[in-house]
């Protein structure tokens, strides 16, 4: 990598840069003191030779912080999980309402910071929190016996769970022509601004047909810029499920293929289980899971996916 000024403007590495410019006044100045004397010009010689060692030193470590700052800006700091009951009617809609609740108590135990978007969308703001809630992506599988059910009868319902990181700088690029923007009162709590003014936000990108709509902000430009993040995210979704399947041989490598008709996980009452069929491991204590306690289904996926990788669920 070679030297810029800009090095200066970037306060990680503005010393670093100020000490690379100091060496190059050091190596000039030996070099003019040394004039046509042969010896001082051998002792001058040398000296530029550990100047520029040094130099080529703080280069290794400017780039190293950049590196790192990219990492960091390419690093999801929220992610936004969507809930859409499956096959089971009421029960499955009664399901799906559990899945926010779990996933609403589980963020609150590990500090982060959680928000409904709309109905079915809920934000999650967290430094890690798409590392651990990444692998949450697909169908889950509830099997109880409804509240409702007189005769004892188990009923299967299912719930998909949809994770998409919100990241500091997106990938994608919008054509704002290709945006239809609508907007309407939001519905719930909000206080008087959100039920009397047209706060809430509706985006349709036409090439792809994909819609958003936040409403959990205050102000109508605050719901825009949320629902335009979160249409990033399913875009660059989008894009990346079409590479996968461009390189399917490479999916066995992946945690599942991410996709929505997978069953990933059982919920079952009756057996007061858990099961990760990705994993094909097993957790009791289904109430506890439910409250939140999710940390040894995260950390297993984790430590999965961390390993030979996770295959596609089968099913039980």
């Amino acid at each position: 990598m070679e030297y810029s000024p800009e090095f200066k403007k970037n306060f990680a590495t503005a010393y670093l840069a100020e000490e690379y410019e100091r060496l190059d006044e050091e190596a000039a100045d030996a070099r003019t003191a040394a004039g046509e004397h042969a010896e001082l010009r051998v002792m001058a010689a040398e000296d530029e030779k550990r100047i520029r060692a040094r130099q080529e030193a703080l280069l290794e470590e400017i780039a190293r912080i950049l590196e790192k700052e990219k990492e960091t800006a390419a690093k999801p700091t929220s992610v936004v999980m969507e809930f859409r009951a499956g096959a089971g009617g009421d029960e499955a809609n009664i399901f799906a309402h559990d899945l926010v609740e779990m996933y609403q108590k589980y963020a609150e135990a590990r500090g982060w910071k959680t928000r409904l978007v709309d109905d079915s969308t809920l934000e999650v703001s967290g430094s890690d929190a798409y590392d651990a809630l990444r692998y949450e992506t697909g169908v889950h599988r509830v099997q109880r016996i409804p509240a409702t059910e007189k005769s004892g009868r188990i009923h299967t319902s299912t719930a998909s769970v949809a994770v998409l990181p919100i990241r500091p700088k997106t990938t994608v690029e919008i054509n704002p022509t290709d945006i239809v923007m609508e907007f309407s009162r939001a519905g719930g709590a909000g206080g008087q601004n959100v039920n009397k003014v047209e706060t809430a936000v509706r985006l349709i990108h036409t090439p792809t047909g994909l819609e958003v709509r936040s409403q959990a902000e205050r102000s109508q430009q605050a719901n825009r810029e949320k629902a335009m993040a979160i249409l990033s995210a399913k875009l660059e979704a989008l894009h990346e499920q079409e590479e996968a399947k461009k390189h399917a041989a490479e999916r066995k490598e992946q945690i599942g293929t991410g996709d929505r008709s997978e069953k990933i996980r059982t919920y079952n009452y009756l057996q007061d289980r858990v099961t990760d069929h990705r994993i094909k491991e097993t957790w009791h204590n289904l109430p506890k899971i439910l409250t939140g306690g999710l940390d040894p289904v995260v950390d297993a996926l984790r430590q999965a996916a961390a390993g030979e990788g996770i295959g596609s669920p089968q099913e039980e």
